[in-house]
C-alpha cells in the first residue's frame, strides 16, 4: 500500500507499507523533508512496524516520538505528518495527480444560483459524471451567505441588509456568515472525490486542499497560514474563510468552498451582519474592522491579477483544463436555486 501526505506549507511524506494478519510490515518512510540524525529514518520505519492497522494518526505519532533519539530536528514534516501518511495508506486515498481538473470561471451570477451550484457540481463528482473542479465564482449582486445552521435572526439585520440591497442566502456547508459584494471578493470552490481526503481528519482536509492557495499568496508576498478550524490568516488579520460539506451518495464527494476579502466596506458589513451588536463602542467597532485584512492592501494587485496568480498556481501544480457548466447542471441549479435556495422555507429554516 502507498500513502502520500503533503504538509501545508511543508513537505511530503510518502509511505509504503503491507498489512498482515493486521498490523502493519515492511514500513518504508521516504520524502522530501530533512531529518536529523540520518539513522532517525531507521527509528520511525521501527516505530511503526508491528503497529495495528487501525491504529489512529495521533497514536501512530506517539509510538513514533517514543522512539526518536533525543535531540532529533524534523524539518518540513512531523510524526503526526507520518501518522497521517499511514492511514492514507491504509484507506488507498487519491492524490491531486491522479485526476484531470476542470476550472469553471463563469460571468456574474446570483447567490442562489451559486449556492445552487455547489449542491448540483458535488453531486455530479460523487457520482462519477464530472472530473475533480475548481470553480471561481463572480458575483452578481451583493449578498450575505449564512451556514446552513445558523439562526438567520441572530447573523443578520434585516434592516441593514435591505438598506444595502443585500440579499440573503443559506448554503448547504457549516460555518459563519460571509459578506459578499462584487469587486471586493474572491470566492472559489473546490468540488472533490471522498478518496482525496481519506486518511484525513475533518479538520486536516481544510488545510490539505487549500495548500495550493497559501503557495499562491506566497508568490504574492502574503505569508498566509491555517487557523483551525477554518480560517486564512496573516500577520495583519483574517483574509479568508472556508467551509465544507461532505456528499455520501455514489462513490462520494466534498465540497469546499472559500471566501477572501479583496477589499472590505467594513461599516456596510457592520450595519449588515450581527457582529458584536451588543458592543456598541467604538473599541468594538474597531476590533471587528480589524479583524479582517483585504487582499487588495496586502498584494497591491487588482483583484483579476489575484485571481489569475491563484490559478496560475492550481494549474501549475496538478494541472488545470478549462471546463464549463453542462447544459444538464445548469437546468438542475436553476431549478433549485428558484425552489430551495430563494425560497423563505430554506432560508430561515433556522429561524
Amino acid at each position: 500500500m502507498h500513502g502520500e501526505y503533503k504538509v501545508p506549507g511543508g513537505k511530503l511524506v510518502v509511505v509504503d507499507l503491507a498489512v498482515e494478519d493486521g498490523s502493519l510490515r515492511d514500513v518504508r518512510v521516504a520524502g522530501d523533508f530533512f531529518l536529523e540524525p540520518d539513522e532517525a529514518l531507521l527509528d520511525i520505519n521501527r516505530a511503526l512496524e508491528g503497529a495495528p492497522a487501525d491504529t489512529p494518526a495521533p497514536e501512530l505519532a506517539a509510538r513514533i516520538d517514543a522512539a526518536l533519539p533525543e535531540g532529533t530536528v524534523m524539518f518540513g514534516f512531523s510524526s503526526e505528518a507520518v501518522g497521517v501518511a499511514v492511514r492514507r495508506a491504509l484507506a488507498q486515498a487519491t492524490d491531486w495527480h491522479h485526476y484531470d481538473w476542470q476550472l469553471i470561471h463563469d460571468g456574474p451570477q446570483s447567490p442562489a444560483l451559486h449556492m445552487a451550484l455547489d449542491e448540483v457540481l458535488t453531486a455530479e463528482v460523487a457520482a462519477g459524471r464530472r472530473p475533480p473542479t475548481l470553480r471561481v465564482w463572480e458575483w452578481a449582486s451583493p449578498a450575505v451567505i449564512i451556514g446552513s445552521f445558523q439562526s438567520l435572526r441572530n447573523e443578520v439585520d434585516p434592516e441593514g441588509a435591505e438598506r444595502h440591497g443585500m440579499t440573503v442566502v443559506r448554503r448547504i456547508s457549516g460555518g459563519g456568515a460571509m459578506f459578499v459584494e462584487p469587486g471586493n471578493t474572491i470566492t472559489y470552490s473546490l468540488c472533490v472525490p471522498d478518496a482525496l481526503v481519506q486518511g484525513l481528519s475533518f479538520a486536516d482536509s481544510y488545510a490539505y486542499l487549500d495548500d495550493w492557495v497559501l503557495a499562491a499568496l506566497e508568490g504574492m508576498g502574503v505569508k498566509a497560514w491555517y487557523q483551525p478550524l477554518n480560517d486564512i490568516a496573516t500577520e495583519a488579520g483574517k483574509i479568508a474563510g472556508a467551509a465544507q460539506k461532505r456528499v455520501v451518495s455514489g462513490d462520494g464527494a466534498v465540497l469546499h468552498h472559500v471566501t477572501m476579502a479583496y477589499d472590505i466596506d467594513a461599516d456596510k458589513m457592520l450595519d449588515v451582519l450581527r457582529i458584536g451588536k451588543e458592543k456598541l463602542s467604538d473599541k468594538g467597532t474597531k476590533s471587528a474592522k480589524k479583524r479582517v485584512d483585504p487582499l487588495r492592501r496586502q498584494t497591491g494587485l487588482a483583484r483579476d491579477a489575484v485571481i489569475e496568480r491563484m490559478v496560475a498556481s492550481f494549474r501549475g501544480r496538478y494541472g488545470l483544463a478549462d471546463g464549463a457548466v453542462t447544459p444538464e447542471e445548469m437546468a438542475r441549479a436553476e431549478e433549485l436555486a428558484a425552489t430551495k435556495f430563494s425560497s423563505k422555507e430554506w432560508t430561515a429554516r433556522v429561524p
